[in-house]
């Protein structure tokens, strides 16, 4: 038995599959593989990092598994899914936008991200572009284009807090950001940068240096452009909205772009 230290279980336990389903969520990870797949079975609950494999609609066999929540979490679980035989990794996620046009209740298709990340840091260096694969990139927005859904492909901020890092006040306990913190959301906007979030800056890095293809989509909950809260009453809507972006871009990508996406 090989089962990886962190994740809890080895290449023997997932022969033949070569894509995962990742979020923060433990719990997320669950749904997906309980309401989105044919459920098969539990890989691994060990340190609260949930593993499940199960079935896609078109036949495909993938994990559902989480990364838990930021960078360095997120640094381990790749790692070690790269040690397995992974080779493809899909980031559903949750996210704030920066932009007026970016609606909650829509979907983010990260194609690069704006990576202020200390992790990715021990990955490559900072001018190291954090960039989705465009083969994963396409197939998400056509999933989500197929869906009818309201969709954006576009730049992610990814940082590493919630709060100081992200520049929230008025919901954290602390007051006083640092200098570098404050206007960073104007500044951002004005980048064009379309929502924020905490993990796919270093997963891309990861995913580049590794040779993996990976790509990110986000459920947009919150309106940073109007406030800091959460829009609670539409988090499992878009949530299931992104999930099945995911799996259906899993099933319809072109088996030649899927071959190439870990080898751009």
């Amino acid at each position: 038995m090989t089962a990886r230290y962190h994740i809890g279980f080895g290449p023997e336990d997932v022969q033949g599959i070569d894509t995962v389903l990742l979020c923060g969520d433990p719990d997320r990870a669950t749904r997906i593989a309980n309401e989105h797949l044919t459920f098969e079975r539990t890989l691994s609950t060990h340190r609260g990092l949930h593993s499940h494999i199960g079935v896609t609609p078109g036949g495909r066999r993938v994990i559902a598994a989480t990364s838990g929540m930021g960078a360095p979490s997120t640094s381990i679980v790749v790692n070690e899914l790269a040690q397995v035989g992974v080779r493809h990794i899909l980031r559903i996620g949750t996210s704030g936008s920066l932009q007026e046009h970016v609606k909650p209740g829509s979907v983010v298709i990260t194609r690069a991200a704006l990576c202020r990340q200390g992790a990715a840091e021990d990955i490559a260096p900072t001018g190291y572009p954090a960039a989705a694969s465009p083969f994963w990139t396409m197939a998400l927005a056509g999933a989500a284009k197929a869906r009818g859904l309201d969709w954006h492909v576009g730049i992610t901020a990814s940082v590493d807090t919630f709060f100081e890092g992200q520049e929230r006040a008025d919901t954290s306990f602390n007051k006083h950001l640092l200098r570098r913190n404050r206007g960073m959301l104007d500044e951002y906007r004005a980048l064009r940068v379309l929502n924020m979030e905490m993990e796919s800056g270093t997963l891309f890095k990861l995913a580049s240096v590794y040779g993996i293809g990976a790509g990110t989509v986000c459920a947009i909950i919150a309106a940073r452009v109007q406030s800091e809260a959460v829009e609670q009453d539409l988090i499992a809507r878009t949530e299931r909205a992104a999930i099945q972006v995911a799996v259906e871009a899993v099933d319809s990508i072109d088996p030649a772009w899927l071959d190439a996406s870990h080898r751009w």
